[in-house]
């Protein structure tokens, strides 16, 4: 990939929590996807009083970076949210919208563009708040029940490459074996899951909902209810 010439504009946000936090609060790096018909309706959304909805940062379609709030205030990105014992993530979080119509409106590649500044800004920031790679997450990991974002198509292991989130270590070839062997229990499975930080249920519905929101994370190319010596096996690598 080429280097990215970083273009930044500011387009604040009413949205935020009004006290300042410290540097050292910032634990979590959280990416979504704006999920709209339009940027401008996203870009209107983020910043519109009404919408109670914000983040720090918005990658545009020309890969354009625009700062809706600044690092140290709160923004509401998040909502309900949890990973391992932390919830609510707003506090501790830096949130990045990436425009994409979402899978309500047409699903699409990020493009060229768009991945090269999620790059060049992931890695400032990693830097600046000395963020770990696995505290680099997207809205579905930490609100699986309600959220698809930022979705499979996001390049999560491009980031692993660049060194800037967790991607498995397997051979892809064993990984195409073991797809769709069902295996006999999946109670260890999901043991596994819960523990590596997704929360928790004993809903069947909802463990299917989380389940799919690892998929879409480190198993892109099937996102499946049933568990698979695949799947298994990827979890296994990632504890």
């Amino acid at each position: 990939m080429q280097k990215n010439v970083e273009k930044m504009s500011i387009n604040y946000s009413p949205n935020f929590n009004t006290k300042k936090r410290s540097r050292s609060m910032i634990k979590y790096l959280i990416y979504h996807y704006t999920g709209m018909k339009s940027e401008i309706a996203a870009i209107k959304k983020l910043t519109s009083l009404n919408s109670k909805v914000s983040c720090h940062y918005l990658i545009k379609f020309n890969g354009e970076i625009v700062r809706i709030v600044p690092d140290l205030y709160v923004a509401w990105h998040a909502g309900i949210s949890s990973w391992k014992k932390d919830v609510f993530l707003n506090s501790n979080s830096i949130g990045i919208e990436i425009s994409n119509p979402g899978h309500e409106y047409g699903y699409s590649n990020f493009n060229h563009k768009q991945i090269l500044s999620v790059l060049s800004l992931s890695k400032k920031l990693i830097k600046k708040y000395k963020i770990k790679k696995e505290n680099i997450l997207g809205h579905s990991d930490i609100a699986p029940l309600r959220k698809k974002d930022p979705g499979e198509k996001f390049p999560w292991q491009l980031l692993n490459k660049k060194k800037i989130s967790l991607w498995h270590n397997l051979n892809e070839k064993k990984c195409k074996n073991l797809r769709k062997k069902k295996i006999t229990d999946n109670k260890d499975f999901y043991k596994l899951l819960f523990k590596f930080g997704y929360q928790s249920s004993n809903n069947n519905k909802e463990k299917i909902k989380i389940y799919k929101s690892f998929q879409r994370r480190f198993r892109p190319q099937l996102i499946s209810s049933v568990v698979d010596q695949e799947a298994y096996e990827i979890l296994k690598s990632l504890i």
